[in-house]
């Protein structure tokens, strides 16, 4: 009763050719291809990420040679200079830090 009849995918068919046209068949079964096409290289680098890397034994090289020192005796840097008297830093503009009254 609800098997998929021959007329069934010639109507299918029909419909759409009509929705979509002739033309531009071709080039949705091409993209289709190409989709199937991806999607399947993805699934096959995924089941081959799943298998372990075959193990190889590692053999230790020579120890590296020690890295030179660096020098100890650097000149220290200058120390910062002090603020002018009288400045209160960067927002000068303002006379709310300064302690002074506004003038009027």
């Amino acid at each position: 009763m609800n098997a998929l009849k021959p007329w069934h995918i010639i109507v299918l068919l029909i419909v759409i050719i009509l929705l979509f046209g002739a033309n531009r068949l071709p080039d949705l079964a091409k993209s289709l291809g190409q989709s199937l096409k991806i999607f399947k290289a993805e699934v096959k680098d995924l089941t081959a990420d799943d298998k372990p890397a075959p193990t190889v034994p590692v053999t230790p090289a020579a120890p590296a040679a020690p890295a030179p020192a660096a020098p100890a005796a650097e000149a220290p840097a200058a120390p910062p200079t002090p603020a002018q008297p009288g400045t209160t830093g960067p927002d000068d503009a303002s006379d709310a830090g300064s302690g002074t009254a506004p003038r009027a």
